[in-house]
């Protein structure tokens, strides 16, 4: 399988998309090329998701919060994931192009309101979705990939898949 070039794309690029971000590059750098992005980015990646990648030992270095703009001139994507709440009533943003795109939404950790320990928990649920379906984008097996309509199919039902029961 050749490296494939892959985009997280949410609102803000302050959690959600980073979190997929350094997750997948420390996972699996050697087989995709990682980036982030955001349609509003909130300018800075909040410190409960710093925290919560440092706390699982992956790396934060060079993490920021930047605009999908950066993206439009450059290298092609192979795949665009949203993450955001659809749910939530958040919108999601509009991406065109020559890639597969699919959707992953989960709750926006950084909209938690309470204390410290609330937020941090927030973050640490988020990321534990993220890593799930992460686990099993790894699964899934080479020969999906030459095939664009099998792997959209094989990437929205991940979009659905959550942590077993004490993985948070």
């Amino acid at each position: 399988m050749t490296t494939q070039r892959v985009l997280f794309l949410c609102t803000g690029n302050s959690a959600r998309s980073v979190l997929a971000e350094a997750t997948l590059r420390a996972w699996a750098g050697h087989r995709f090329e990682v980036f982030s992005a955001g349609s509003q980015p909130a300018g800075a990646v909040n410190p409960f998701a710093l925290a919560q990648l440092q706390a699982e030992g992956i790396a934060t270095a060079g993490l920021r919060s930047k605009s999908w703009d950066e993206f439009a001139d450059g290298a092609p994507m192979d795949l665009v994931i949203t993450v955001c709440d659809a749910a939530a009533a958040e919108a999601c943003p509009v991406v065109f192009g020559d890639f597969v795109r699919t959707h992953w939404g989960l709750p926006d950790p950084a909209a938690v309101d309470g204390s410290a320990d609330d937020k941090a928990a927030a973050f640490a649920q988020a990321h534990a979705i993220v890593k799930a379906r992460l686990l099993a984008l790894l699964a899934l097996p080479a020969a999906t990939w030459s095939d664009r309509g099998q792997l959209k199919d094989a990437l929205d039902r991940i979009g659905f898949v959550q942590p077993e029961d004490g993985q948070a």
